[in-house]
């Protein structure tokens, strides 16, 4: 299945790297041409001379050796897939702030494939608030981490933090290759984020929204091979990326314009943002002055975007929404998916632990315009993208 396919095997660090023997001879079983970059510290754990007997290929460690410091812009472009198998913490911190002080962090940051990797770490090392902020930046940036398992770790202790088994992570690639490039040449239109409404020069009405989830969605579909436009609302980081055009706007307004231009020429529209319903009837050119008593505010409902899609949508195009509930979850997403004219609506419930706003987890349920309803449980965003993609590539070549 993966006959052809050019991926390059980053080991770091760390005790399971005795799985990544196992993952290599699986990948060049399945007909991979595989090439292997190190860190120095990969060392004390597997032998170079091993893995470059299994791979047929020179195993590439010393930043400043001349021929690999003139192979690591090389190695990042001719990669169909990077696989950081295991990940430690150590370099997953240098991953999340950008350090390049060996080959494999020059090559990572060379690369302009997808990037995988698939964290191994003791429990309390993998539970703490910075490999949970670090393995968020990764996600943010686009790349793909692969869930760890619960079991026994190398101290003795049992819970979170082993790396993937190399049979689930082969099958994980084989799956990312089977669907990679059936996006080729479709047009997507993607929204992320809040919308801001001001109400003077200083103050605006807005909500929670990271844009965390729009931003793993538009990464899914570019890895599929789409053009992303990708109209992200404030606060949302957004890093460049191949095949993602970012469009800037603040309101709810900006947004609906912004959207409507977008999706003439778009195959499919996801709209993902979490766009403001009310906006003030008058902005202040001023900053309003703090004085006795309350502050009367009127609004004005703004202009329903994933609705006024839905009115134009085109044959042969496909509609997305999302639908964040708090009570009636599977009614009120019914009636969006219904009157919206969308042909699937995401629904993800404020009342579920580890979903909602701000989040790097969401628990989803998809229901399509034939009844289905699909289930997920709680995973991270970019594994939640990948559902959602996987659900619209299956139902547009249904």
């Amino acid at each position: 299945m993966l006959h052809g396919k050019k991926i390059l095997l980053g080991i770091s660090g760390s005790i399971a790297a005795y799985k990544s023997i196992t993952l290599l001879r699986l990948l060049v079983k399945s007909g991979a041409d595989v090439k292997i970059v190190m860190t120095p510290a990969a060392r004390d754990f597997v032998s170079p001379l091993t893995l470059s007997t299994l791979s047929h290929n020179t195993v590439l460690v010393d930043l400043f050796d001349e021929a690999a410091w003139a192979n690591h812009v090389m190695l990042g472009r001719w990669a169909d897939l990077f696989v950081v198998a295991p990940l430690s913490c150590n370099t997953l911190a240098k991953m999340a702030m950008g350090i390049c002080d060996n080959l494999l962090l020059a090559t990572y940051l060379s690369a302009t494939c997808p990037v995988w990797v698939a964290p191994a770490m003791d429990e309390d090392m993998w539970q703490h608030p910075t490999t949970i902020r670090n393995l968020a930046m990764l996600q943010g940036f686009g790349n793909h981490v692969i869930p760890v398992n619960t079991g026994e770790l190398a101290s003795g202790l049992v819970g979170p933090g082993r790396m993937a088994e190399p049979e689930d992570i082969l099958l994980q690639i084989q799956i990312h290759f089977a669907e990679s490039g059936k996006l080729a040449g479709k047009k997507v239109l993607v929204t992320a984020g809040p919308t801001y409404e001001p109400i003077d020069p200083v103050r605006f009405i807005g909500n929670h929204s990271s844009g965390k989830m729009g931003l793993a969605i538009a990464h899914e579909l570019a890895a599929r091979g789409a053009e992303v436009q990708l109209v992200a609302g404030p606060g949302v980081t957004a890093p460049a990326r191949p095949h993602i055009q970012v469009i800037r706007v603040n309101t709810a307004a900006e947004m609906y314009s912004a959207c409507l231009q977008a999706f003439e020429a778009a195959d499919i529209a996801v709209m993902a943002a979490a766009v403001a319903d009310y906006s003030p009837v008058t902005v202040a050119g001023e900053k309003i002055k703090k004085k006795e008593g309350g502050l009367v505010l009127e609004l004005q409902k703004t202009k329903d975007i994933l609705k006024e899609l839905g009115n134009r949508k085109k044959k042969g195009q496909f509609l997305v929404g999302f639908a964040l509930e708090t009570n009636n979850e599977k009614a009120n997403a019914l009636e969006k998916l219904s009157a919206k004219n969308a042909d699937l609506i995401v629904l993800n419930s404020l009342k579920d632990e580890g979903a909602g706003f701000g989040n790097d987890t969401n628990k989803i349920t998809i229901y399509d315009r034939e009844g289905g309803e699909h289930i997920f449980p709680l995973k991270s965003k970019s594994a939640v993208a990948a559902d959602i993609v996987g659900m619209i590539i299956k139902k547009i070549y249904a």
